[in-house]
This record gives C-alpha cells, sequence and structure tokens, in this order.
C-alpha cells in the first residue's frame, strides 16, 4: 500500500483548522464539512486527510480516510481512541482543534490493537499532548517495545512502530472514568492478541442518549506462517477468536464504529453527506456476523492447503 509523507495531510488538515477558527463552537463540525478537501479516493492510503465530523453528540471522527481516531469529548477532558501512523497525527491533532478543541485536554489515549495503521501515531500524539496510554494486555507491552510478538497473526508481514513508554494496563470488562465519561475496554482478540473493542454511552444536546461500539477488527488476516487453525502452535486463539465474535454481536450497540471506515461504512452513516441511517441495534450483529463468515472462510483455506514446514 503507498503510505504518503503526511505533509500534505498537514497541509489539507491545517486550512481546515483555519477555516473553522472562527465558527460558534456548535457549528464547527459543519464548518469542517463545509471546508471538506476532495473526497477521499476509492482506494485511500493510509494518511490520506479527510475533515473532522461530529459522529453523535460528544463522539467525532477525527481520522484519516482509510484510518479511524475518535474522540470522546467532556468538560473534564477528552478522550482518544487509536492514534493512526506516526506520518499522519498531527493532522489528527489539526482535525482536533478545528473542531474548537484542544489537543492538550486529551487525558487518555486508547488503542484498538498493536499495528503500525492503529499504533503508529500514539507515541507522537501522547507527547504531544500529555495524555495517558491505556491498553489491554499483550497490546500494552507491544506498544512499550514498538512489535507485538508471535501471538499477532501478522507478526512476519506487519513493521513495528515508534515505541510508547508506561502504558497504563487496563483489564477485560474494566471501565476507564473521565469526569461523566465511562468507557469499558472489552477483549476481543483474533485479529491481534491485545485487539480490543471499547464501548460507551454518547449523548445529544437534547439529551437522547445512544450506545457507541468501538468494535476492533475482525478480519483474520495472518502472515504465510500463521494458521488460525493450528491450536497445538496457538493454544486457545481460535476458540478466542470465536469468543471475540460473540462478545462483539452482545453488546448494547445503536451505534458501531470500527478502526477502519470501511469495515462498516461509517462514512456513509456520518456527517452531513450521510447516506444511510446512522443508528442500528442490529449493527454489532452485522459487524459480528461477517466477521464470523471471514474467519469461516479462511479456515476453508487453511484446511484444503497443507500446513507449511516448521
Amino acid at each position: 500500500m503507498r503510505l504518503p509523507t503526511g505533509l500534505l495531510a498537514v497541509s489539507i488538515a491545517t486550512s481546515l483548522l483555519a477555516a473553522c477558527a472562527n465558527a460558534p463552537h456548535r457549528d464547527r463540525a459543519a464548518a469542517a464539512g463545509a471546508n471538506a478537501a476532495a473526497p477521499c479516493p476509492a482506494k485511500p492510503t493510509w494518511d490520506d486527510p479527510t475533515p473532522p465530523r461530529r459522529i453523535y453528540g460528544n463522539t467525532w471522527y477525527v481520522g484519516t480516510c482509510a484510518i479511524s481516531a475518535i474522540l470522546i469529548t467532556s468538560d473534564a477532558g477528552h478522550i482518544l481512541i487509536d492514534g493512526v501512523t506516526d506520518t499522519a497525527a498531527p493532522a489528527v491533532e489539526a482535525n482536533i482543534r478545528a473542531l474548537g478543541f484542544d489537543p492538550a485536554q486529551i487525558r487518555y489515549l486508547l488503542n484498538s490493537h498493536e499495528h503500525i495503521d492503529h499504533a503508529g501515531g500514539i507515541a507522537r500524539l501522547a507527547r504531544d499532548t500529555g495524555a495517558r496510554v491505556v491498553a489491554r494486555e499483550p497490546a500494552a507491552t507491544a506498544l512499550e517495545r514498538g512489535k507485538a510478538d508471535r501471538s499477532d497473526p501478522q507478526f512476519l508481514s506487519v513493521p513495528g512502530f515508534p515505541p510508547v513508554p508506561d502504558v497504563q494496563r487496563i483489564g477485560d470488562g474494566e471501565t476507564l472514568e473521565l469526569g461523566a465519561l465511562r468507557l469499558t475496554a472489552h477483549a476481543t482478540p483474533g485479529h491481534t492478541a491485545g485487539a480490543t473493542s471499547w464501548s460507551w454511552r454518547s449523548c445529544d444536546d437534547a439529551g437522547a442518549c445512544r450506545d457507541v461500539v468501538y468494535a476492533d477488527s475482525l478480519t483474520p488476516f495472518s502472515d504465510k506462517v500463521y494458521r488460525y487453525s493450528d491450536d497445538a502452535a496457538h493454544p486457545g486463539a481460535l476458540a478466542a477468536f470465536r469468543r471475540s465474535i460473540d462478545t462483539i454481536a452482545a453488546l448494547p450497540c445503536d451505534i458501531v464504529l470500527s478502526p477502519h471506515p470501511g469495515a462498516s461504512d461509517m462514512f456513509e452513516r456520518i456527517g452531513p453527506q450521510a447516506t444511510r441511517p446512522l443508528v442500528d441495534a442490529g449493527g454489532c450483529r452485522a459487524y459480528a456476523a461477517a466477521g464470523a463468515a471471514k474467519l469461516d472462510a479462511r479456515l476453508q483455506e487453511e484446511r484444503a492447503k497443507p500446513a507449511p514446514a516448521r
């Protein structure tokens, strides 16, 4: 995949900031959309920029065309989920400013999973904002090291990323609190061993609240060596993947979001140009069912091919 330098992303996001700087706070998301960069290409690179936009209530999209970054705001400070790539991190900061929020008010930086496209910018964002990084094991150890281990199905095919010092650990089912914000971590290993989905409630200006789920990837990608069906090499990994699918399907879920926007058709459902309803009580179940189908297809492929020599 072609990776741009990030300079274009910073330039466009900076111009968005200038366009929105004088807009009233409540109108800044609309102003950002009105002054949008060119639409995302059909096959965007990780760093292709896109304007920020409100998802629902105090939940905002501040990522790129291909990689999500989700901002949840409050009077006590803000929480950012995922850090995109290192080169796109400045564009995320510019998107946050364009919405009228101060990146220095981000108190916690969370992670979906320990790959360069979602964790690559965390070190830079943590340094720039002073936010505390929070992750579930083994993602926390991978973030500190700058690379996962063989428990990651893509271990041999994905590059490392800038390491993140002193990551705060959170357990499965534990809740991170900041003022009125309550975000719960859900262990959903499979795409990586440390994969984590996050859930919270977001309320609009009229007080209507929705259950939001940032569902981590359920795609069974791997390098040429890893086999999901090899329980001897990866004890319990396949069963854990199945549980992850069940976990996401069972969560209270009015709005489903995903680390790659296309995985849950996010851009078709958010912002002024949305063509599909944002709220869908069956969204998480559909997302989980799609993941289960992909895993079943992958296992069928593995059964049809001999295992590589060890």
